[in-house]
C-alpha cells in the first residue's frame, strides 16, 4: 500500500491591520488608536482590538512602521547597569508601555559620553518613536541636536531650561537636605559626604544637585564651615580603597551622607570587615531607597526617589512628546527619608 504524503498545512495570509480592523468590526484608525494607546480609546474598543490582535496573532511589522513614521519603540539608554536602582526605572517605563504597544530596547552608555553618543544615533538610525536617557553625560546642546530629530525626556539630568527635551527627576538637592536633617534631629552634628570624583559629573547632574543640597543644609545648620566633601574615585579597586582610607582617618566624622546607595553600601561592607560599628561609631544615609538598601542584613537608611515612580512620569511624558505636544515639561518629584538601623541609635 503507498505511504501518503502528509498533506502540507495551508500557507496562512499574513494578518495585516485591516484584518484585525475588519475582524473587531472597528476601522482601521481606531485600532491604531488602541496600539499607541491614544488618549480618548474606550475600554470596550480597547477590549474588541486586543482580543482580535490576540486571537488573529497579528505582528505589526516594524519595517513597514518605520516607513510611515511609526515604530512603536522606545529607546532606554542607562548610564550603568550594576546601580541596583536602575531596574525600578525599567519597571516604571515597562509599566506604562505595558499596554500601549510599546516596547522598549534598552542600551548601556557605561557613563562614557562618545559611546552615548554612538548608542542614541543608532536609536534614531531604527527609527524609534522616542527617547529615554537615564542620567546621560552629554551636555544640553548635544542633547538638543539629538531632540531636533526624535522626541527625548531626560532623567537625573537637572536642566530646567531645555527647550527642545523634557526632564524629569526627583528633587535632589532636597533630598540631601532631607538627609543632613535626619542626622542632625538624631544629634550628629560631624557630617561628611561621601560623594563621586570631581571630574565626574557635571553641574546639572544629580551627584553635584545633591552637593549643593547637603552644603544648603549644612549652612541653614550653621556648619557652614565644617561641611566636607570627600570624592571618591568611581572605579575598583581605588574606589573600595578610598573608603577604608576614609574609615581609617583619625578624624573620621561620626556621620556620613552618601551621593547613592550603591556607594553607601560599599561603605557599610567595608566598615563591617574593620571593625566599624554602624551606627554605634558611624551613622550612614544612602541615596535611592535600593531594594538593596532594605534588606535586613544592610538596612540601610536613604532617601527614597521612587525609581518606579520615575520611569512612569518619563515614559507618559516621553509618549506626549510622540503624540504632538510641543511645550518643553520639566518635572520634579519629592523625595522621602526611610529610615532603618544604618541611622537610628539605640538606647
Amino acid at each position: 500500500m503507498p505511504i501518503k504524503e502528509k498533506s502540507k498545512p495551508a500557507k496562512r495570509d499574513r494578518v495585516t491591520i485591516r484584518t484585525v480592523a475588519a475582524h473587531a468590526g472597528v476601522s482601521v484608525a481606531a485600532v491604531s488608536k488602541v496600539m499607541r494607546n491614544a488618549y480618548g480609546v474606550s475600554e470596550n474598543l480597547r477590549a474588541k482590538v486586543t482580543g482580535s490582535i490576540e486571537e488573529l496573532g497579528y505582528r505589526p511589522s516594524r519595517t513597514a512602521r518605520g516607513l510611515r513614521g511609526r515604530t512603536f519603540t522606545i529607546g532606554l539608554l542607562l548610564v550603568d547597569i550594576r546601580n541596583p536602582f536602575l531596574p525600578e526605572v525599567i519597571d516604571g517605563v515597562n509599566g506604562v508601555l505595558a499596554p500601549s504597544h510599546y516596547q522598549a530596547m534598552i542600551g548601556v552608555g557605561e557613563g562614557r559620553m562618545q559611546l552615548e553618543t554612538s548608542l542614541i544615533e543608532s536609536m534614531i538610525d531604527y527609527k524609534m518613536d522616542g527617547l529615554i536617557l537615564v542620567a546621560p553625560r552629554l551636555p544640553t546642546e548635544i542633547i538638543a541636536e539629538f531632540a531636533a530629530q526624535v522626541p527625548i525626556v531626560a532623567v537625573g539630568y537637572h536642566d530646567p531650561k531645555a527647550k527642545t527635551f523634557d526632564t524629569v527627576n526627583t528633587d535632589d538637592q532636597r533630598g540631601a537636605e532631607i538627609a543632613v536633617e535626619a542626622l542632625l534631629k538624631c544629634g550628629y552634628r560631624d557630617i561628611e559626604m561621601l560623594s563621586l570624583g570631581a571630574r565626574e559629573g557635571h553641574k546639572v547632574s544629580v551627584v553635584r544637585q545633591r552637593e549643593i543640597g547637603y552644603r544648603r543644609a549644612m549652612l541653614c545648620a550653621g556648619l557652614s564651615s565644617s561641611a566636607p566633601i570627600s570624592h571618591i574615585p568611581v572605579h575598583s579597586p581605588k574606589r573600595e580603597e578610598a573608603m577604608r582610607v576614609f574609615l581609617a582617618r583619625s578624624d573620621r566624622p561620626r556621620a556620613v551622607f552618601c551621593w547613592s546607595d550603591l556607594d553607601a553600601i560599599t561603605l557599610l561592607s567595608a566598615a563591617a570587615d574593620m571593625g566599624v560599628r554602624v551606627p554605634e561609631d558611624l551613622a550612614v544615609v544612602g541615596y535611592d531607597n535600593s531594594t538593596t538598601a532594605a534588606l535586613s542584613l544592610v538596612n540601610l537608611a536613604s532617601i527614597d526617589q521612587s525609581g518606579r515612580e520615575l520611569g512612569e512620569a518619563a515614559t507618559r511624558t516621553l509618549l506626549s512628546r510622540i503624540e504632538g505636544r510641543s511645550d518643553p515639561e520639566h518635572l520634579l518629584l519629592m523625595p522621602s527619608l526611610v529610615n532603618r538601623k544604618s541611622l537610628i541609635r539605640s538606647g
